[in-house]
């Protein structure tokens, strides 16, 4: 049997592609358990000059690592008042996705890209890439 998603891909206006929950989702419930792929060494500065720099997240124990985050994690937007947060599991290269409030169904799934949801440094977006300010 498959397990019903809690969440779908659509279109998020002005901000492109987005996250939407297909269910109502309750604070602290686990919305996606995403693999990742670390990016290290000659690749990591290839990969940066790429597109695909935009969907990554800083990774490890002192965020200085770049990892590919697969599924729907590459995919959710920005927000300063963000309804999803995100941890690492390390051992296991998951990033988990979890809710910070209750969120209604259709409602769009945004966190901060700062790292901590409380996080109001700002962030620039480039041609290739975005960065704190």
């Amino acid at each position: 049997m498959i397990p019903r998603l809690k969440v779908r891909v659509g279109n998020a206006r002005s901000k492109g592609r987005g996250v939407f929950a297909t269910c109502q989702i309750r604070k602290g419930e686990i919305v996606e358990v995403a693999p990742i792929i670390v990016v290290i060494g000659k690749d990591e500065r290839r990969f940066k000059k790429l597109q695909l720099i935009n969907y990554c997240y800083n990774w490890g124990p002192r965020g200085n690592q770049t990892a590919l985050v697969l599924g729907f994690g590459c995919l959710y937007n920005h927000s300063y008042d963000p309804n999803i947060g995100h941890s690492q599991r390390l051992k296991r290269k998951e990033m988990v996705f979890r809710a910070l409030r209750d969120i209604a169904q259709g409602e769009e799934l945004t966190h901060n890209y700062n790292g901590p949801p409380t996080d109001r440094s700002s962030i620039r977006f480039t041609r290739n890439s975005w960065e704190r300010m």
